[in-house]
Order: structure tokens, then sequence, then C-alpha cells
């Protein structure tokens, strides 16, 4: 079966789609091809993971009014012309959000490929959402996305496809913490905090973490590793006064499994990637949405792990040094609700979000 996959734009957009490639390709021997655009992730990512990539003119859904948007409609019209092309190749079209998916998807209909589409986030996307009633199947990764969606639509919730390095973190968990321990030179006696803002590093949650750790100083019991984003390592390096807590700072990491494997409390956004993988590994969170996403896409998705019973929510202008400590402190020295919440992230998590997407994709793609 040849299947395209369109979608990207940031790594957490590419890492599920790669995940679902993956296993069409080695389960089931299908053709995965994508599409997605020049100067995303994906460009990048995609050629990496061995997979071709076929580049797409298109231009993001703008909601103001600009000569750009008056002109969008011409533009649409050849994106979706030029797209026919990859389209009539595939025996099936799967679209993973954001605006690439457009053309892509318009163009299935036109070409009368079955079209799947993925929803990340427990506030459906516009790309989807305009999709949604002309696609075969929309998969969900929240439950809480379908009433978001026009009436017509046909939902399955699968969940968000984790790549397979977080997924060993599950069965490997040990090995990997003591591989996490020494490069990251921390104890084992000790808890972990893991502070991150997502692949950029988020300036405000940096902020308020270099803050939260003087309150919580004398804490023997604690050990920090903030993932900063690599704009932002050295002005937290330089904010971090000398002190008997041992913390760690790295700009990047390329292998969060590490991170995850020696965490015992995770303080993050709350991107549909970073959900996922948080509640596979069934860390403790908690969740600080950031403010400005569209829909305010993020506080859903935190909102519906907090529900679950797997994470506390701050929503980020309430969110302070005095604050976050004060949130830590009560999960260290409740280790019986500490414990809760990680099988409740894992009660959540769908850690075969990638396989139940497969089958509808292979579903769809399959003759009638």
């Amino acid at each position: 079966m040849k299947v395209l996959v369109a979608g990207g734009g940031t790594a957490g957009h590419v890492f599920p789609a790669l995940a679902l490639a993956r296993w069409l390709a080695d389960e089931h021997g299908a053709e995965v091809r994508f599409a997605g655009t020049s100067t995303g992730q994906e460009a990048r990512l995609v050629p990496e993971a061995g997979f071709p990539f076929d580049p797409v003119d298109a231009r993001p859904l703008r909601r103001d009014l600009s000569l750009e948007t008056l002109t969008a409609p011409i533009a649409a019209v050849r994106s979706v012309s030029e797209c026919r092309p990859l389209v009539e190749r595939a025996d099936v079209v799967v679209g993973m959000g954001g605006y690439v998916s457009v053309p892509i998807g318009l163009a299935a209909v036109r070409a009368r490929r079955p079209l799947v589409l993925h929803e990340q986030n427990a506030v459906p996307g516009l790309a989807n959402r305009l999709l949604a009633h002309r696609a075969r199947t929309v998969a969900l990764a929240f439950e809480e996305a379908a009433a978001r969606l026009p009436r017509r639509s046909r939902t399955v919730l699968t969940g968000n496809p984790v790549r397979d390095r977080v997924l060993a973190v599950v069965a490997e968990r040990e090995t990997l913490a003591k591989e996490a321990l020494a490069e990251f030179e921390l104890e084992s006696g000790r808890r972990t905090l893991v502070v991150f803002g997502g692949s950029q590093g988020a300036l405000h949650v940096n902020a308020v973490a270099v803050d939260a750790i003087e309150h919580l100083r004398d804490r023997e019991d604690l050990q920090v590793l903030l993932l900063t984003g690599p704009a932002h390592e050295r002005r937290v390096v330089d904010g971090l006064a000398a002190g008997p807590m041992t913390v760690r700072v790295r700009g990047f990491l390329d292998r969060m499994e590490l991170a995850y494997a020696l965490a015992d409390i995770v303080v993050s956004r709350a991107g549909a990637t970073t959900c996922a993988e948080l509640s596979v590994c069934g860390l403790p969170s908690i969740l600080v949405p950031y403010p400005h996403a569209t829909g305010r896409h993020q506080e859903a998705n935190a909102r519906a792990l907090e529900r679950a019973g797997g994470a506390l929510v701050v929503v980020d202008h309430e969110l302070s040094g005095t604050s976050l400590a004060s949130a830590v402190s009560g999960l260290l020295d409740d280790p019986t609700r500490l414990g809760s919440m990680g099988e409740r992230m894992r009660s959540w998590a769908r850690p075969d979000a990638a396989e139940a997407l497969a089958r509808v994709v292979l579903d769809a793609g399959a003759p009638r």
C-alpha cells in the first residue's frame, strides 16, 4: 500500500507522523512518502529517518485581513493543483494537521483518494476543522476534540503516536535511568525534577524555575535538570546562584528518554506530543500551558490530564517561583499522591497509538 503523509512544522508535530510511518513501513510493508514545507522541521527530520520527502508550497492559514489573506484563495488553488500528482500516486492520504495538510487534503478529495486526518490536540486546528467532514476518518488523541469538529465527522480515539525511544522508557527505565545519572552527573538517592519548555525552550518557564530553585535549595532529597532551549542556556546558567542543591542545565537534549527515565516530577508546557510522552512514561507533571497557543489548545490538553488525575495545571500568569516551589514540595511530601498521579498518567496513556492509527489508515486504503 502506498501512503502519503502530510504535516509538520515543529518537531512535536513531526515525531508522531514518523512513528506512524515507521509502524506502517516496518509492520505492514507500506510505501510511505511525506509531503511538507521546505522550512519546517519535517524537511530535515523526515529524510534523516529514511523516508522520501516532497516539499509543498503551502501558506499558513491566516485569520487577519491583509493582502496575503486576500490573495490566499488564488495561492491555495495553485497549491492544490501542484499537490494532485503526489496524491494520485497514493492509495491513502494522511493529514497530520497544520496548514500543509489543507492543499494535500483537498487534492485527495478531488482525486477521490481516501483521506484520514489525525488531530493531536484537545482543540482541533483550523486545517482539520476545514477537512474533517470530507475525511474517511478523523483519528483523535484527545476525546474532547470530537465535540469541536463538524457533526458529520467520523471520529475514532487512537491516541498520539510516540517515538520508539520514548516507549523504551516503559520497559527499560532502570537501565536508562542509570545511563542518565552518568550523563547528567546526578545522584541515585535523590528525587529528580525535570523542567523543560519544549524544543525551543520557554523564557518564562526558565525564569520561574530559577526562582523556584532558590526556594527549594534546602531540600536535600531533590536535584534538578533544566532543559532550557538552545537560546536560553547561558541566561539560565548566569541566573543560578551557588548553593547545595545539584542543578544541571542543558540547552538541548536529543535523547529525551534519558530525562524521562530519571524524572520523578516534570514541569513543562502542554503540547500534544509532550502530553503523550509524559503519559506513556507515567510521569506526574506540573503543566504550564503556553498562553498564546491557537484556540488555547495547550490549556485544553493540560486540563484533560488534570481531569485524569495525572497532572497539576498552573496557568502562565499565575506561575511564580513561590507557587512552583510550593507545588513541587507538596508532591514530594506526599509520595502516595505522587505515585497515584503516575499511575493515572499511565492509565490515560495510549502507548499503542501508532499501531491504532496505522490500522485506521490501512482500513481506509484497503480496496472496496
